[in-house]
């Protein structure tokens, strides 16, 4: 049995195929990145999925993509994970972005990769070879135009009083504003990248107001002028994107990638979905 998982942050997505190529599962676990988890609570997250757990000796296989995994000491610290949980399987770690190549780039075509999710990232692939220009340096140091920093500017603007009254009100109807609770969860909790994440939705809502349409096109502006451009060719090669952000912003994306003379590529969701 083969398994295939894209992770982020905040979630992963399995896909378990036998040899005759027959889906024998799918399901979601909490992401697994190796950046802001430890061993042991990779694990818990893994036991935590019955389909998972139970079939941990059955696979032969496990090809992982993920968040995090951007570098050598990170792929190995969690390839010794996987192998310690999965005692049968030969293991392949990679980073997500070689995934987002495979979902939206055709066979030998030259692009620039995106991933706009929880954190954010960005590859140039010249038909065989991905490469990277900047090394990710985690959530708080950058991630563009990430869940993560949409969160971050909703909950600053929040408690700097910035946010429109009507706004605040609905903010404080669908999340704990209470500042022990929030601190808790950044500094405590695992996953702090996450959680910020969990404010986007909330900001996709709301993203004809001018408050959000502020930090949605100065992020975007930011992950094209930081990440993109950091490409010689980037106006010669179409530039695809993968993840929620790119995908429920679409049209925002479209209009600023237009304005730097960007060919837009395919824009998706999900890696296992497409």
């Amino acid at each position: 049995m083969k398994l295939l998982v894209d992770s982020g942050s905040t979630k992963a997505d399995w896909i378990a195929i036998d040899d005759n190529g027959k889906v024998v599962f799918t399901t979601q676990s909490l992401g697994l990145n190796p950046e802001v988890l430890t061993k042991e609570e990779v694990i818990e997250r893994l036991e935590d999925k019955f389909d998972i757990s139970h079939n941990k000796a059955k696979a032969a296989n496990l090809y992982f993509y993920g968040a995090g995994c951007g570098t050598d000491r990170m792929k190995n610290f969690l390839a010794g994970v996987f192998k310690d949980y999965f005692p049968n399987a030969k293991i392949a770690v990679h980073e997500d972005t070689f995934a987002a190549v495979y979902a939206t780039t055709p066979k030998n075509e030259k692009a620039i990769v995106c991933i706009l999710g929880t954190g954010s990232n960005c590859s140039y692939f010249d038909g065989k070879v991905l490469h990277q220009k900047v090394q990710s340096l985690g959530y708080i140091a950058m991630d563009d135009c990430s869940g993560n920093r949409f969160g971050r500017h909703l909950l600053r603007g929040y408690y700097f009083n910035k946010m429109p009254a009507e706004m605040a009100q609905e903010f404080e109807s669908k999340f704990d504003v209470d500042p022990d609770f929030i601190k808790n969860k950044l500094y405590k909790e695992p996953n702090p990248n996450a959680y910020l994440a969990t404010f986007a939705k909330f900001l996709i809502k709301h993203k004809d107001t001018d408050f959000c349409k502020k930090y949605i096109y100065e992020e975007l502006e930011s992950f094209v002028e930081n990440y993109i451009m950091q490409y010689e060719n980037y106006k010669d090669v179409p530039v695809h994107f993968v993840g929620s952000i790119a995908f429920y912003l679409k049209d925002e994306l479209t209009e600023v990638l237009k304005k730097y003379k960007i060919q837009v590529g395919n824009i998706c969701e999900d890696l296992l979905m497409v």
